[in-house]
């Protein structure tokens, strides 16, 4: 199967044919992570959005979010704001092996929830309504100790990275990451986007409920991220057989 923007539509298209024949649709949302201030590349994911029609979830860093970022946002009607921790610094012992996490063992559970109650205070007054009280744990991590108490702070919503179903209430997970990490950061590539969409697609034949999450990084997008945000979403947000739920209503499901 040749490696092509076309040829990526024709596979998704294919999937959500089959959801539109028996009288059903797979549901989407964007998450896209590290967001801040404005900036060019910023602007070109609004206009994404507002172009197809569909909400972006921008994942805002606390510490670092700007005054000139909530006025950016202000006009756009897509556009979304979670929490990503409070200032996406690593607190685990890389020495040691421990992959890189901010909401991790490292401290003390009431000094993260201090942390994460202070960011959730600054983003509420910064973006008012378009803020959703969920939490996005910098590099996708946060340990089970302060998961279960994300409530008593007010963030009972959660958002990280993994093919496997929600286990708990209000946690909405993104699926697909378009980027390459490791070596030179790049777009994955058309074959592996299709492919990673073809295990999502095919798992929600059975289990169409949970939404399958698209996860991107503005910050970091070569030209062809950019490319396949736009090819992708001229398909599946206005197939019949998809369907893009509001990110505030699919956190308070």
């Amino acid at each position: 199967m040749s490696d092509t923007r076309a040829t990526f539509q024709a596979r998704l298209s294919e999937h959500l044919d089959w959801f539109a024949v028996r009288g059903r649709k797979a549901r989407f949302w964007w998450r896209d992570d590290d967001a801040v201030a404005p900036s060019a590349a910023l602007d070109r994911m609004l206009a994404l959005a507002e172009c197809h029609g569909v909400d972006l979830a921008l994942a805002v860093i606390p510490k670092e979010a700007t005054e000139a970022l909530a006025a950016r946002l202000a006009g756009e009607p897509h556009a979304v704001v979670l929490q990503h921790g409070w200032q996406h610094r690593n607190f685990q012992r890389k020495d040691l092996g421990e992959k890189a996490a901010e909401l991790g063992s490292r401290r003390a559970v009431d000094e993260v929830l201090g942390d994460l109650a202070q960011g959730r205070a600054r983003l509420e007054a910064l973006f008012g309504e378009r803020f959703v009280a969920a939490l996005v744990p910098p590099w996708n991590r946060i340990d089970p100790a302060v998961a279960r108490r994300l409530p008593e702070i007010g963030l009972a919503g959660l958002s990280t990275f993994t093919f496997h179903r929600a286990p708990r209430p209000h946690q909405v997970q993104a699926h697909v990451d378009i980027l390459k990490w490791k070596g030179e950061r790049r777009f994955i590539g058309w074959k592996s986007a299709g492919d990673r969409f073809d295990l999502q697609l095919c798992r929600r034949r059975t289990n169409p409920d949970e939404p399958v999450g698209l996860l991107s990084h503005h910050l970091v997008h070569d030209e062809a991220c950019f490319d396949f945000l736009d090819a992708f979403l001229a398909v599946a947000a206005r197939h019949p057989g998809a369907t893009w739920p509001k990110v505030k209503d699919l956190f308070a499901e």
